[in-house]
């Protein structure tokens, strides 16, 4: 069975949402990722929520293309989180016929952030989004047990855990622990490469994560053995930022070699 495939907003990041879907379009992608919200204050984001003009550009793409909003980004859940401040978000992404959300926890007491989390998923079920948790080093998600942990203890049917390969290489993670993860919980995996090991501190780790990855293939991550361990029929997200490379060669360029080489690796046909 072929599987979905999408380029993540970082592939192209000053891209605009418009722009990301013919870009998909053009890379042979079924999807494509949008950056409604920062990663970080301050960031760039593309919030459709509150630019109509901007809404209106990318629902035209959308028909113009067929390609798909596959995951909106990113949710991140600190203490103060409160879920009404992101209905209007829930709902354009809806309107533009997004499938996940990108989730992120930074709240350190667990109790509270799995209480957030599955708040986040009742507010996304009606309108048939999926909450997908990415654990990450640096957060208070920082492995693949701890999302686990928080997932299952939300229990709720649209949440789900969100395997990034860069993090998962990254984070002490171990290939068994993905064994027992229910198949309803996986939505769609991150594909990239990258040095093994990578950075030691916080600071290195946040810049490769979001600035600096490697093509599949480049790097030191076992990515062969990653997705063997997931569902042959996963979708995948391309997501292989790089500030130094990509606007040399080009976005488009970039993410022509990257889709390239996600199938290389995978051992699949364009």
């Amino acid at each position: 069975m072929s599987r979905i495939y999408s380029l993540a907003q970082l592939m192209a990041l000053p891209y605009s949402p418009a722009e990301m879907i013919r870009l998909a379009a053009e890379t042979g992608c079924a999807g494509a990722g949008i950056r409604m919200l920062p990663t970080a204050p301050g960031g760039q984001a593309y919030p459709l929520m509150d630019d109509a003009v901007m809404l209106r550009e990318t629902l035209a793409a959308i028909a113009d293309t067929g390609v798909k909003v596959f995951d909106l980004e990113v949710v991140r859940i600190g203490a103060a989180f409160d879920v009404r401040d992101f209905q209007r978000f829930i709902e354009i992404g809806a309107q533009i016929g997004a499938a996940h959300i990108l989730v992120a926890g930074d709240d350190p007491d667990e109790a509270r952030l799995t209480a957030s989390y599955a708040a986040l998923c009742d507010a996304a079920a009606p309108f048939g989004l999926s909450a997908d948790l990415e654990f990450m080093p640096w957060t208070a998600v920082p492995n693949l047990r701890s999302a686990k942990r928080i997932v299952g203890a939300a229990a709720r049917p649209n949440g789900g855990v969100l395997v990034d390969a860069l993090h998962f290489a990254r984070s002490g993670s171990r290939l068994d622990e993905l064994d027992d993860i229910p198949r309803a919980w996986l939505h769609y995996a991150q594909i990239c490469d990258g040095a093994v090991p990578g950075p030691d501190t916080v600071e290195g780790l946040i810049h490769d994560a979001r600035c600096e990855r490697l093509l599949p293939g480049e790097g030191g991550i076992d990515l062969r053995a990653l997705f063997a361990r997931l569902p042959a029929d996963l979708p995948v997200s391309i997501e292989v930022p790089s500030d130094s490379r990509a606007p040399q060669v080009g976005y488009p360029a970039w993410a022509a070699r990257a889709k390239a080489d996600t199938l290389a690796v995978l051992g699949e046909r364009a």
